[in-house]
């Protein structure tokens, strides 16, 4: 088990949060929740032991391993994809490669009856003992296991880790801590980089996997699927839940209305009180029911109302002119990179207001399509785009689109048009600009920023073609929440790039699934598709056995 014990963070005159304590106990799959700020990665870093609190202390038995994958990494080496990933087991290589160092020493020496002969002896004894305790595994074996889980193939184990981008440097270090077993392995945003075949893969790797787990997550069904338990982080307290997501956030709604009625329970009384002293406070009879009163409301302890995150806003699309009956027909195209095949003979018609999912694995090939139809890249085939088109498209590259000399207000303001002018400060706030942050140029904000900033910019546009690559990795649960109930009612042609199974439940109709140098149309929505692809895998197996 491991303790955390009266833990304070405070910067300046700011407490981030005081005096919480919890353990984790083995096998505690825990989901850390809490808004933007409260303190979540801050909390997941102490526990890593990367960072310090104020007061208060982590305890562990001494042998736990406890490990720990950032948001953000900043790694830079020249190893293979395979090599860097079997760096979990670098303390093994170590030992054994110590022990072949002692055995020819053994083999070559012969002053067998001297002290640092019996030394060598004792050195590699108790190097065996530790050695051949550790479970018997196949270590390439076990390494080929976690990176095909994670998405790479075998051609991919030779290359420079230095030919990946970060989202799949992001996986390699994934898997080294998968590969480690540690007691608890503590995970920010782990599936941002991630695509729906390898989210699926790590949910079953974290259930089965018997050992603890904490994650801090905006991805609703992978920590619905994976936790039982959850921890949320509020107004520098915690509140543990024995339960997961959807169940705390009941219990949540329940707990926040109990605090309203005591608290407005309380307040009647005190001004019930602070009317009689008020009343009666020149009255000589009265003076020590006054006195008596005013004392019992200084003692007083007030109940506090957890904060409500009053972000939440409805966001309405532009009404969208209309467009052709086919938006966008794309035919036997095919996209090569120099050998490269990316994918062949692709066939894709869009009636008006259709929406649709392009999924599958990473290099597959759905944002090579999509910068197809935007006329980005060169291709074989033929791709139209249908009578009055108007595209809104967003993709990571938008961010850099930005008129960095602008502020995030003067960025939103420039297109804002209709109601939304008066809103301007609650949508940006929900889409996590708050206080100051307004104000702020452009040319200062993180890339996670610039990324929110231009998804504003394009809900404002009136467009009839809506076409979103990943739009979910920087968002939170309730800017999401916001997002998809405006996608909900647009009433244009909507295509998405996702690997967030949540997101895309209900926004969908039609799935084109990228795999295998092709695409392939599945009717019905995200659900039914992934229903049929479990079904699939399972007579894959049988056939194979």
């Amino acid at each position: 088990m491991i303790s955390v014990d009266g833990l304070t963070v405070e910067f300046g005159n700011t407490t981030l949060f005081k005096d919480i304590s919890f353990a984790i106990n083995e096998k505690d799959r825990i989901a850390l929740m809490g808004k933007n700020g409260a303190g979540k990665s801050t909390l997941l870093k102490i526990i890593a032991g990367v960072k310090s609190a104020s007061r208060g202390n982590i305890s562990a038995p001494k042998d736990a391993v406890i490990a720990y994958l950032p948001q953000h990494l900043m790694t830079e080496d020249n190893r293979t994809v395979f090599k860097e990933a079997s760096q979990a087991f670098a303390h093994l290589f170590e030992m054994q490669h110590r022990m072949d160092e002692l055995n020819l020493q053994l083999t070559t020496r012969t002053d067998y009856e001297s002290e640092s002969y019996y030394a060598i002896i004792e050195e590699v004894s108790a190097l065996s003992e530790k050695f051949y305790t550790i479970e018997d595994i196949n270590f390439d074996a076990e390494v080929e296991k976690i990176l095909m889980g994670l998405g790479f193939v075998r051609e991919d184990f030779d290359r420079p880790t230095s030919e990946f981008s970060g989202g799949w440097r992001m996986r390699i270090e994934l898997a080294k801590i998968l590969l480690k077993k540690p007691d608890l392995i503590l995970l920010d945003e782990p599936t941002n980089h991630l695509d729906i075949e390898s989210v699926q893969w790590l949910e079953d790797f974290l259930i089965n996997n018997n050992k603890a787990v904490i994650v801090i997550s905006h991805d609703r069904a992978f920590v619905d699927n994976i936790t039982t338990r959850t921890i949320e982080v509020t107004m520098g307290r915690i509140y543990d839940y024995k339960v997961n997501y959807s169940s705390y956030l009941q219990l949540r709604k329940e707990r926040r209305e109990q605090q309203l009625k005591h608290y407005n329970e309380q307040q009647k009384f005190i001004s019930e009180n602070e009317d009689f002293i008020e009343r009666f406070k020149g009255t000589y009879s009265k003076t020590n029911q006054v006195q008596s009163r005013v004392k019992m409301l200084e003692k007083l302890t007030l109940v506090e109302i957890d904060e409500e995150d009053t972000s939440a806003l409805k966001l309405k699309f532009p009404p969208s002119p209309r467009s052709g009956n086919y938006p966008v027909i794309v035919e036997d195209m095919c996209k090569r990179y120099d050998e490269h095949l990316v994918f062949k003979n692709a066939y894709l018609t869009l009636e008006r207001e259709q929406r649709v999912a392009f999924v599958g694995k990473n290099g597959e090939g759905k944002s090579t399509l999509v910068k197809a139809i935007m006329g980005e890249i060169d291709f074989e085939g033929k791709v139209s785009l249908g009578h009055n088109v108007m595209v809104g498209y967003f993709a990571q590259n938008q961010a850099s689109l930005l008129d960095e000399s602008k502020t995030v207000f003067q960025t939103i303001d420039d297109v804002a048009v209709g109601d939304i002018r008066n809103k301007i400060r609650d949508l940006l706030g929900a889409f996590m600009f708050g206080g100051d942050d307004i104000n702020k140029k452009v040319k200062v904000l993180s890339g996670g920023e610039r990324t929110r900033l231009a998804m504003i910019k394009l809900l404002l546009e009136p467009v009839n073609l809506l076409i979103l690559d990943e739009p979910t990795n920087h968002l939170d649960m309730k800017t999401k929440d916001i997002l998809k109930d405006a996608l909900r009612d647009y009433d244009g042609t909507l295509i998405l790039v996702s690997h967030d199974r949540d997101f895309l439940d209900g926004l969908v109709d039609k799935v084109f699934e990228f795999g295998n140098k092709g695409i392939k149309e599945h009717l019905g929505d995200i659900q039914s598709f992934l229903s049929k692809k479990k079904m699939d895998n399972l007579k894959e197996i049988e056939r194979k056995n």
